[in-house]
């Protein structure tokens, strides 16, 4: 048990820390960190988002993604059209710069994804992608328990007893 327990942990954090490295070398010529290509990536692909949806999609908090859309809106990627509602609740869409590197930044992606995979069958590709996708279900769910509000019967904190 204690070598599946490395081994997940190690690939795991190895393929987050890969992900990040090659965000990182591949957006430099644009002068952008990973939060902001995965903004911009999914406002490529579906043309408008709001920030809720775009933290919903990328898993990012709230106050992360209100920085990397600053930055993008900054930076003439992003635009806003309408101010009337919430600015969380606001669709967001690409200019033509933003557009033009969505689309560069979604070829690099495929080119990337197209070569981590190299080795893997259609069907092995489909087999772990679904594993992945169940092992994540019931990470989540394991992760739901300790949001559990607590009641007055119950101890706080991590505390155990070994008697």
């Amino acid at each position: 048990m204690e070598e599946r327990f490395k081994t997940f942990t190690v690939l795991i954090a190895g393929v987050s820390r890969s992900i990040r490295r090659i965000k990182t070398e591949e957006m430099a010529e644009f002068h952008l960190k990973s939060p902001h290509v995965s903004c911009l990536y999914y406002l490529y692909k579906a043309d408008s988002l709001t920030a809720r949806e775009l933290c919903d999609i990328c898993e990012e908090d709230k106050a992360n993604i209100s920085r990397s859309i600053r930055y993008l809106e900054e930076n003439g990627f992003v635009i806003c059209h309408s101010k009337a509602q919430k600015r969380y609740l606001t669709p967001l869409c690409l200019t033509e710069k933003g557009r033009e590197i969505g689309q560069r930044i979604a070829e690099k992606i495929d080119r990337i994804l197209d070569t981590a995979s190299e080795g893997l069958s259609e069907s092995d590709r489909e087999i772990f992608y679904r594993s992945l996708n169940l092992i994540y279900g019931n990470l989540q769910k394991i992760c739901g328990q300790y949001e559990l509000p607590e009641t007055a019967d119950e101890p706080k904190g991590n505390t155990t007893t070994d008697e």
